[in-house]
């Protein structure tokens, strides 16, 4: 996906909740592919019944504005996972002028800290890695195999078009939206 319209303009906003219309900034970070408006959107319509109260990971933070957007919804605490660091400190200082208390920002590499970490299940889990890295897959079977999820757990996945996408037997869809660029799915685990 281009990319340039973001470094252009380096900010986006928050399109509703408590934060509504508050903007995160991003000056000349390569490679920064924030969430579109329109698929934030429809992915937040998705999860309106379920967002609130609950614990959130993003496991490919980037701009942050997936597990900002949920805060600004009323989930009770994000956990944003972000390895570059000029993006993980342009992550701390966003948090910092929104004043938001419920974030943790932490500067890792997501395989590795799924792996090693020790925590409770999450109610919704973001997954939207860089392109053509094979990450997707990884994230996957990490977040089944370390129990990262749980029941009724909501996994967003947000991926290059024509990617196949293989999920385990107990995720179910829930929702899909494909464009031109991009494919996301939006699954339940039910068990």
């Amino acid at each position: 996906m281009n990319n340039s319209f973001f470094r252009k303009n380096s900010k986006i906003y928050i399109i509703s909740g408590n934060l509504k219309g508050r903007k995160i900034s991003f000056k000349n970070i390569p490679n920064l592919r924030p969430t579109t408006n329109q698929i934030r959107e429809t992915l937040f319509e998705w999860l309106s019944k379920y967002i609130k109260n609950s614990r959130c990971l993003d496991c490919f933070a980037g701009s942050g504005v997936l597990g900002i957007e949920a805060i600004s919804r009323y989930a009770a605490f994000s956990t944003l996972l972000e390895i570059e660091k000029k993006t993980f400190l342009t992550l701390k200082k966003n948090i910092k002028e929104l004043n938001i208390y419920n974030v943790e920002i932490i500067r890792t590499n997501t395989l590795h800290w799924l792996k090693k970490t020790r925590n409770k299940p999450y109610d919704i889990i973001f997954i939207d890695p860089p392109y053509h890295q094979g990450l997707v897959k990884k994230t996957i079977n990490l977040l089944e195999n370390k129990k990262w999820i749980k029941k009724n757990s909501f996994i967003y996945i947000e991926q290059e078009k024509k990617q196949s996408i293989i999920v385990p037997k107990n995720w179910t869809l829930y929702k899909k939206k494909i464009t031109n660029q991009i494919q996301c799915y939006l699954y339940i685990c039910s068990t």
